[in-house]
């Protein structure tokens, strides 16, 4: 058997046909609505307390902050009310004595100070005015304050749209003290202790500010059903009908939220989708990569989709034919056809020898090489990887192999993003209804829009269209309903799409 036999046979291992595709899909729904039944379960299914999505009219001026790792960014977002929206950012590194002070105060007044000099520098006339009508004891009502939302990228158990309680440090911070605290609280006493023109309306996922930030910006009159991160991680949120979410009676601490909208947002956390692999695709490079991961058994459904694991799936598939001695991969003899006719090698420091050592970016070059002899892929494996010398065929079979891993990406993506949809049933106009015959164009109100985010849907080559073509075959989609989902892009769910939720949390003020 030849090289690229071999490649394809190993290509074969990721192929996910229609038929699991929709077994998959059902399963999904399955764990959603477990999941928002009770809590614990796979699916966390998250209430955000959010109960509606922007239209793209709302006006007005409002605040975001993100911590979610070693910087932290201050914006200001002005929506002018037609779709579109100005910003004004900065962003600062927060010092490493303050990720493990020994008290939340340290890093929160920390964090105040950051808002405070913003304010000053972009927002002077509106800081000094406060000021001035404070010191004059003039009365202060709701609108001489900016509304914030805050980012705030670690494990919390969320109680209220503005009331969240930190349930561990992730990414380098240790604060003992902080653990239990709301952080909104935490964050809202030291803007207080400066006397800033502040209220934190809003604790924010950036997946739900995905979701709001593409209802805002999306060209049509329905709102966003859907906001999907496919990046370095994977994860969901999407609008449910309140009284779906029957775990919301059950809790014991009982959030505020406005239930007249008859709508909750919920943080589906899919990552951790089927972790009880009942369905999902396995192969020995996935089971091997969990067994040796810092979390085995956990987010089973993102160690399959995201960005941050599909170079290492691809090293090992690469690493497997290398040392089983039964293909040419990289090998004197596939070297034959290498148009400078030396010998390939593999160095002994090689990134293929080491646990993540692909980045999934590779796949992406492989996967899009259209250049002769994929010069292109082999210059990357000089380069990146450490082989030097691959021949053009070397360098096809990566291709394949690449290709594959990616079309099953997507195509479990689309496993989510089907689910969601007729869960919700957003399609039940039977697809004839939605289309305009006489100008074959979907009526724009029966249009299934969906914002999603992150490197593999924005870089990697075909990955919408694969997304498509298993929107295909999933019974109670088809053909027609895949024509009325519209998928555009949403940037920025941690600025905009927090200024969008404490817009939303504070009610819909007009400029």
């Amino acid at each position: 058997m030849g090289l690229i036999e071999d490649a394809r046979k190993v290509a074969e291992e990721f192929e996910y046909p229609g038929e699991k595709v929709n077994k998959g899909v059902k399963e999904f729904i399955r764990q959603m609505d477990e999941g928002l039944q009770e809590t614990g379960k796979s699916m966390s299914q998250i209430p955000t307390y959010v109960t509606s999505v922007p239209n793209g009219t709302e006006k007005g001026v409002y605040l975001a902050v993100d911590l979610g790792g070693t910087n932290f960014r201050v914006c200001s977002i002005k929506l002018h009310g037609d779709t579109t929206f100005s910003l004004t950012q900065s962003k600062v590194a927060i010092p490493r004595e303050l990720m493990v002070a020994k008290t939340s105060q340290e890093l929160f007044s920390f964090l105040a100070k950051q808002i405070e000099s913003f304010l000053k520098l972009h927002h002077n006339d509106h800081f000094e005015g406060f000021h001035q009508k404070r010191q004059a004891g003039q009365d202060l009502t709701d609108e001489h304050f900016f509304k914030l939302g805050f980012t705030f990228s670690f494990p919390v158990h969320q109680i209220g749209i503005n009331k969240g309680y930190l349930i561990r440090w992730t990414k380098g911070f240790d604060i003992a003290d902080a653990i239990g605290k709301d952080v909104c609280a935490l964050l809202q006493a030291e803007i207080d202790a400066l006397q800033l023109p502040v209220k934190v309306a809003a604790l924010v996922n950036d997946t739900v500010g995905t979701l709001m930030a593409r209802s805002y910006t999306s060209p049509g009159k329905t709102g966003t059903l859907l906001g999907g991160i496919f990046g370095t991680g994977t994860n969901g949120a999407y609008v449910e009908k309140l009284d779906k979410v029957t775990k919301l009676k059950k809790m014991e601490v009982k959030g505020d939220f406005d239930s007249t909208t008859g709508n909750m947002i919920i943080n589906t956390e899919w990552g951790s989708f089927d972790n009880e692999m009942s369905i999902l695709p396995d192969t020995p490079y996935d089971d091997a990569l969990d067994k040796e991961s810092n979390n085995p058994g956990i987010q089973m459904f993102e160690k399959r989709v995201s960005g941050m694991f599909l170079g290492e799936i691809l090293r090992r598939a690469i690493l497997a034919m290398i040392t089983d001695g039964k293909t040419e991969l990289f090998s004197d003899e596939s070297s034959k056809t290498n148009d400078i006719h030396s010998t390939c090698t593999i160095a002994d420091d090689s990134p293929l020898y080491k646990q993540w050592g692909v980045d999934s970016s590779f796949l992406s070059i492989a996967h899009g090489d259209q250049s002769q002899g994929y010069r292109i892929t082999r210059q990357a494996l000089s380069k990146d990887l450490g082989v030097d010398a691959a021949s053009s065929e070397d360098a096809e079979a990566i291709k394949i192999i690449a290709e594959a891993i990616g079309r099953r990406s997507a195509r479990l993506s689309a496993v989510a993003i089907g689910a969601v949809i007729i869960a919700t049933g957003n399609l039940t106009l039977t697809a004839g209804e939605a289309i305009d015959d006489e100008q074959k164009q979907v009526i724009e109100e029966e249009v299934v829009d969906i914002g999603v985010d992150g490197s593999l849907v924005e870089y990697y080559p075909g990955f919408e269209q694969y997304i498509r073509d298993a929107l295909r075959e999933i019974e109670g989609i088809g053909e027609k309903g895949e024509k009325r989902i519209r998928i555009g892009i949403a940037k920025d769910g941690s600025g905009v799409g927090a200024a969008l939720i404490a817009l939303v949390a504070g009610g819909r003020e007009q400029e």
